[in-house]
């Protein structure tokens, strides 16, 4: 198995990418990472390390799709030599390279895996899907589309709801997850025009479909597959990590207040830990771009090398469970329009 890894993507790169990928190599023994990037800058960085050689290959490229760039998107047509593009073009022509990560532009990366891999067959649009965490488990909620659509059709949310029931399915074991539709309040015949057509569609749809929701309850961990348009599922998702960050900076604010809360502090330093890992975002992998004929995960741009590391192991299990055979062979006995 090999997984490509955008060397140049990111804030921390390519630093960070080949640490992870050095550990990934040592951890994982079926592995092999191939970098893109710059081969002279990759090569001088991973000499620091102790790795089998045979298990990273650096593949070249000279320059680098920056989100500073004017539109970002566009740039996988403008440069054909950047990490990201020669990374697609690796996962594209070798069969044995089953996923990409990068953690560069999300619009780069979008548009690259339409235009570069495409959709697999029967489903009307790939979603980004990124899992949450739950009060209740280590498991999380998935949440998609959190951004690839911004405007969407009720069959689009339809394709969102089988593919995500069956990726939770198939990596938690949980044998019919509960999928519900973000909307304005529980009632079925909130929402809009969108809404109230998905909602109908969704009933009939072959998951256990358990009706709306509201954006409070994200993190409830009633749910375990949540849907919704990516204009609305970006909004949810950077409202929730926003949220996180408020808290954390809050508690640590509050125990710097005082002498006897940095003393009551010490008491409570493993569950303050505790409740940290919880809420960071960057302990739950990356986006996987589900719904493309091959595995495109997009990392947090300010991933070190745990995060990507945790982007790697589920690329693995993803890969190893082959979700996107599971959800075509699905589709195959539907009857469901694809645009």
């Amino acid at each position: 198995m090999k997984i490509v890894m955008d060397g140049f993507g990111g804030d921390n790169s390519p630093t960070e990418v080949v640490k992870a990928s050095v550990m990934a190599v040592n951890e994982i023994k079926d592995l092999n990472i191939i970098i893109t990037g710059k081969q002279a800058e990759i090569a001088k960085l991973l000499k620091e390390y102790d790795y089998n050689g045979n298990k990273i290959e650096i593949v070249n490229a000279e320059t680098v799709i920056s989100c500073e760039d004017e539109n970002p998107a566009m740039q996988i047509k403008r440069k054909p030599d950047s990490s990201l593009v020669v990374a697609f073009d690796v996962l594209k022509q070798n069969e044995d390279v089953v996923a990409l990560i990068s953690a560069g532009s999300t619009g780069a990366v979008l548009t690259g895996g339409f235009l570069k891999i495409g959709r697999l067959k029967g489903i009307s649009r790939p979603a980004l899907a990124p899992t949450l965490p739950t009060k209740f488990d280590n498991k999380g909620v998935l949440l998609l589309d959190c951004g690839a659509n911004a405007d969407c059709k009720p069959i689009n949310l339809v394709h969102f709801a089988i593919m995500g029931s069956i990726y939770y399915s198939t990596v938690y074991g949980v044998e019919k997850p509960k999928v519900a539709l973000l909307n304005v309040g529980v009632e079925d015949a909130k929402g809009k025009e969108l809404t109230k057509e998905a909602f109908a569609m969704l009933k009939n749809a072959p998951i256990n479909f358990v009706g709306n929701m509201e954006a409070r309850e994200i993190l409830s961990g009633d749910y375990d597959v949540i849907v919704a348009d990516g204009f609305s599922g970006n909004i949810a998702l950077k409202t929730v990590e926003g949220t996180a960050l408020f808290v954390l900076n809050g508690l640590k604010t509050a125990i710097k207040s005082s002498f006897w809360a940095k003393f009551g502090a010490m008491f409570m330093l493993k569950s303050f830990k505790k409740l940290k890992n919880k809420l960071d975002y960057k302990q739950y992998g990356g986006s996987l771009f589900l719904g493309c004929k091959k595995n495109i995960f997009k990392a947090h741009g300010d991933s070190k090398a745990e995060s990507f590391m945790s982007v790697i192991r589920q690329a693995v299990n993803i890969s190893k469970n082959n979700i996107n055979g599971k959800i075509e062979e699905v589709l195959q006995t539907l009857e469901i329009e694809e645009n």
